[in-house]
């Protein structure tokens, strides 16, 4: 049912950006909101299909600190590159898991048509939709991270201004000192052993390009015994060889070996085994209602692929072999009756 405008309006004037650009970003904790603003957002959401779950149980592991990760995306929904990864580490082995989403994502207007019946509003029309979709896209994540146990957001606001190759397009409209200087510090403070970003190939989104770009910017600021490991990330198809990689011109921290690790959406698990991660994929696809296009990409990947930075040493290979040595043979943690066969 279509929402009556002035409700619409109501809820999007609860805008935490206003305008969509809040020069100082947001933090949501997800893990530890109060009961009272948990519920007030059930309500609003249990209104537009919105999902919610609890957050991830504090496993003896999340506990003793074994694994801390930090996501920084250039996008509302680009965490869908590493959702089974994500998922399995922090639903499964108890690592915690923190996302910086560097723009507002109002540039994803477009392929809005089927949200404007959900959210009563005209999306497509380009002022309209800049106006509302960065807040209807941040509870889009919000949504999307809590089915993915993501424990923090951080909301930097920053311009999106519509698909380009040129990462230099997102240095002229992006604060870059800023969302620089806020990833040191988020780094700096969290301590993260590793950090996943979008792989920067030179035929994918500028703004995927920049964000790498500026994630490895970061870490390379912190002294060398407390910068984590970077992974560019990028799904695929199994069977089928990803195109060959090559460094960004001019940022000769982009380089990067050949892709060493993948984890497969298609690991089977549960009763008969007849689960998998393509289910946890499918259901952060759903969340981001406003991006219709997005919505095709159900099935379209099969594997989550993982290229390490030359610039990492001896040390970060190591913490990154065993990091995947735990995502693909570690136990699940899920209760056993989870993986019982049945006849």
């Amino acid at each position: 049912m279509r929402l009556a405008y002035s409700q619409a309006m109501a809820w999007s004037g609860r805008s935490v950006f206003g305008n969509g650009q809040n020069r100082q970003g947001e933090v949501t904790d997800m893990a530890h909101s109060t009961q009272k603003s948990q519920n007030r957002t059930n309500s609003l959401f249990s209104r537009r299909g919105g999902t919610f779950l609890p957050a991830p149980r504090a496993t003896r592991a999340a506990v003793a600190g074994a694994t801390k990760a930090l996501l920084v995306v250039a996008h509302p929904d680009d965490e869908y590159a590493v959702a089974a990864t994500v998922y399995r580490l922090t639903r499964e082995l108890g690592a915690t898991v923190d996302q910086v989403v560097i723009t507002d994502g109002a540039g994803g207007y477009r392929y809005s048509a089927l949200a404007e019946e959900i959210y009563g509003f005209p999306l497509t029309d380009e002022a309209t939709g800049r106006k509302y979709l960065p807040e209807i896209r941040r509870r889009e994540t919000l949504a999307s991270g809590r089915i993915l146990g993501i424990r923090r957001h951080h909301f930097l606001g920053e311009a999106d201004n519509g698909f380009t190759l040129d990462p230099n397009e997102a240095e002229l409209a992006w604060d870059i000192q800023r969302v620089r200087g806020f990833l040191t510090q988020v780094m700096e403070s969290e301590q993260y052993q590793f950090v996943f970003t979008l792989l920067p190939a030179r035929d994918t989104h500028g703004h995927h390009q920049m964000a790498a770009t500026l994630a490895l910017d970061a870490a390379q600021a912190l002294p060398e015994e407390r910068r984590p490991v970077v992974l560019g990330a990028d799904p695929g198809v199994s069977g089928k060889r990803p195109a060959p990689y090559r460094a960004l011109p001019g940022r000769p921290h982009t380089r990067a070996a050949a892709h060493v690790w993948e984890f497969p959406r298609t690991r089977r698990f549960g009763f008969r085994e007849a689960l998998d991660y393509r289910i946890i994929v499918n259901w952060v696809i759903a969340e981001h209602k406003s991006q219709g296009y997005f919505q095709t990409d159900v099935g379209r990947h099969d594997v989550e692929r993982f290229w390490v930075f030359a610039s990492a040493g001896s040390a970060e290979w190591a913490a990154a072999s065993m990091l995947f040595s735990r995502l693909l043979h570690a136990d699940s943690g899920l209760p056993a009756a989870m993986h019982a066969q049945g006849a």
